[in-house]
């Protein structure tokens, strides 16, 4: 090996194992093309940059993908990181076109630049999708690029880890499992839990620890058991063992509320055999051995999950009384079951797609349909979240055909699933022969059938309170756009008259008109009855038209409200007395002079301010009320060094988008309590700033700095923070001079 491609040993070993054919020299290739991009980065952990592309060259290696796929992981941060040595003309012309194609693809999933954080991370899904849908080699990509910023995430800043981490165990660890890929998914759930909940992992590391520590032996011995039986039969298998991962355990003890002796599947073994036949033979033969647990008995081979897995699962009571699983299935399927779609994927050494693999992916195309209907944010990503995070219901039809829909879904989403028609024209249902509310939610097993009929005059509106699936939902507001448009714009006029008058803003009829129209054209709609009918089939919700409505008339009425602070100032020469800072504050109304918000009490806007001229650091903002002020306002030399202060409003320009704070978080000591608070801040769009815990007896106190708009979203903050279970007291913190 020469010595120029070391760096790289560990891939072509990798490679070589495979048994394939991959165009080493391309890799090469690509290989010394990246270094020469990256030449002169370094990564945050102090490492050349390069170091990055070929891990991901080898995680990408090790899920059996293609020669152009391995090159493109080497590739994919050359156009974004490089774009003067290079662009997508020159990977094309040096690599071809499908490299070219994954090397963007993976751009343009990165290359997010909005404002506002909900959009951006929309935004970034609605990418994703649209290139897996060009090429599923892409979300392959960014899984493995996901899975080595992980591995180094630590290099990150606090705020920045847990950020990630979020991001990681709501999009991507779910999409791994919605693809099918177990390893990965795995890899990623167990590194964010670590910076998410560092405290409850560490719990339950310890809990597995030591039991697994008293059992040592347990799988093997079982092992020993299972393979002198199987031996007998002449059956050809392998044979392997595992104990359930720190998030496994997490979950079903957060989720499910059990104790950590409740989890029956800590244990488990794996059974590989040839045959479909032999999966069977092999069953029945555990059974024999031991004693069965009721209920714990699941046939994914009959009825695979939809992300393609397929195995025979059983609980049985070892000869100690440890209970354990028992997992048997094909070598296909385990290849499937460890690497999803990867390991079918057509373009894996040139194989064409069957069309079971491109069915296995029709969800991909459901969601951009519904991606591309849906004006709505909120609307898309409770459609996307249901696609990728929902456990599977097994529903039969009359004919026999397997129906998988999410856990919950209710028999109008089934009515849809079939087809648009059916549901349609649905007006009624059986469950198992016996006629069920149209909401009623099937079970595993159920055979359901529909009732239609031709006169039936459609979907109702409340269908879409009720359906769970984005695909029904979809389905259902276009049937309202299409037949129902004059009666959709009456209804859109009346929740718009509703919100106004919840609002309880006195505006005539020329500013409503107005408002509507300017809330209207942020969401890219011109025409009033466009605007309305879009309401009222459903392509938009009051929840999100709501809060715009109530921006836009504060903006009116801005102008009339008068704040009176709190204190007699002593007049200043004009010339003094007139600034305008560019923080978003107004210091005596004109250009010029920069502020400092003071940290003995952090301001907020809408809390009364004033101004106080510093010595040579411009003017530091207080809170009206604040001690310090008080103090200083008492001294005769500084009476005369106050000014009079007031926010600037958003239209100005120099309104800042988020204000930093300090609480204090007083909580009972429970596992997952702090991942518990990151959830309900993330659900609100806030970012941690930095954070700290400190333990006191039975209870932890958290301190936290975050980011708000203003007074009002901090309060909203602390409310949220103290409907938590096991919160016992939230204080905002004020500093000292």
């Amino acid at each position: 090996m020469e010595e120029r491609y070391q760096a790289i040993q560990p891939l072509l070993d990798i490679i070589a194992k495979t048994g394939r054919n991959y165009d080493i020299d391309k890799i090469k290739l690509a290989f010394e093309y990246a270094k020469e991009m990256h030449e002169g980065q370094m990564r945050l952990s102090g490492e050349p940059y390069i170091m990055h592309p070929v891990n991901v060259a080898e995680i990408v290696a090790g899920l059996g993908l293609d020669t152009d796929s391995i090159c493109a992981a080497f590739l994919h941060d050359t156009v974004e990181d490089c774009p003067d040595k290079t662009d997508l003309t020159e990977i094309t012309r040096l690599f071809g076109s499908d490299v070219a194609l994954l090397v963007d693809g993976v751009t343009k999933i990165k290359s997010i630049n909005i404002e506002d954080k909900e959009e951006a991370q929309i935004e970034s899904i609605r990418k994703m999708l649209l290139a897996m849908s060009k090429d599923i080699r892409v979300i392959f990509l960014k899984l493995c690029d996901r899975v080595h910023n992980m591995r180094t995430l630590y290099v990150k800043k606090d705020a920045k880890r847990r950020a990630t981490a979020l991001e990681t165990m709501h999009i991507y660890a779910p999409l791994a499992h919605r693809l099918g890929m177990q390893k990965l998914k795995q890899e990623l759930e167990s590194y964010a839990l670590q910076y998410l909940d560092p405290f409850g992992y560490d719990e339950v590391k310890s809990h597995i620890d030591e039991k697994y520590g008293k059992n040592v032996n347990f799988i093997e011995n079982v092992k020993n058991q299972v393979s002198e039986m199987l031996d007998s039969t002449g059956i050809n298998y392998t044979l392997g063992g595992r104990v359930k991962t720190v998030y496994s355990v997490y979950r079903k003890m957060y989720n499910q509320n059990k104790s950590f002796d409740e989890i029956y599947d800590f244990y488990a073994l794996r059974i590989i055999v040839d045959t479909e036949l032999e999966c069977y033979t092999v069953l029945g033969l555990i059974h024999e051995m031991f004693k069965s647990v009721p209920g714990r008995f699941k046939d994914y081979i009959s009825t695979p999950k939809p992300n393609m897995y397929q195995s025979l699962h059983t609980t049985v009571i070892g000869k100690d009384g440890i209970p354990f699983e028992v997992q048997i299935r094909t070598r296909k399927m385990h290849q499937i079951a460890e690497y999803g779609i990867a390991a079918h994927w057509k373009y894996k050494s040139g194989e064409k797609a069957s069309s079971d693999i491109d069915n296995k992916l029709d969800w991909i195309s459901k969601l951009i349909d519904i991606e591309n209907e849906a004006i709505d944010a909120d609307d898309f990503m409770h459609a996307f979240k249901i696609d990728i995070f929902h456990d599977e219901t097994f529903v039969f039809t009359p004919k026999g055909d397997v129906i998988t829909l999410p856990k919950g879904a209710t028999l109008i989403d089934f009515a849809y699933t079939i087809h648009t028609g059916v549901g349609n024209k649905m007006v009624g249902a059986k469950i198992n022969g016996r006629i069920a509310p149209i909401d009623s939610e099937p079970k595993n097993g159920d055979i359901v059938e529909i009732i239609t009929s031709n006169v039936s005059k459609g979907p109702s509106r409340d269908w879409l309170n009720i359906v769970k699936t984005g695909e029904a939902r979809n389905k259902i507001r276009q049937w309202f756009k299409k037949e129902k448009r004059a009666e959709n714009i009456v209804v859109g006029k009346s929740m718009i008259d509703k919100e106004f008058a919840r609002i309880k803003r006195s505006c005539s009829e020329e500013e409503k008109v107005t408002i509507i129209s300017t809330v209207a054209k942020r969401f890219n709609i011109l025409e009033l009855d466009d605007f309305y009918n879009t309401l009222g089939y459903g392509g938009l919700t009051m929840s999100k038209i709501g809060t715009k409505i109530k921006d836009e008339i504060e903006k009116l009425f801005k102008d009339k409200e008068v704040k009176e602070v709190p204190f007699t100032f002593v007049e200043q020469p004009a010339s003094k007395r007139k600034r305008k800072s560019t923080g978003g504050v107004i210091v005596d109304g004109e250009e010029g002079c920069a502020v400092k918000f003071a940290k003995c009490c952090n301001p907020l806007p809408g809390e009364h301010i004033i101004g106080f001229i510093t010595k040579g650091y411009g003017i530091s903002i207080h809170k009206a009320d604040c001690p310090n002020v008080k103090n200083a306002y008492a001294q005769e030399e500084n009476a005369a060094r106050f000014v009079k202060a007031e926010w600037d409003t958003p239209t100005s320009g120099s309104y800042k988008s988020a204000y930093d704070s300090s609480i204090q978080i007083l909580v009972t000591n429970r596992m997952s309590i702090l991942a518990e608070i990151s959830v309900a801040l993330s659900e609100m769009k806030v970012d941690i700033v930095s954070i700290s815990t400190k333990n006191i007896e039975d209870t932890t106190m958290i301190s936290m700095t975050i980011s708000c708009r203003d007074i009002g979203h901090f309060n909203a903050i602390l409310t949220r923070i103290r409907g938590i279970k096991d919160v016992i007291r939230v204080t905002r913190v004020m500093g000292t001079r």
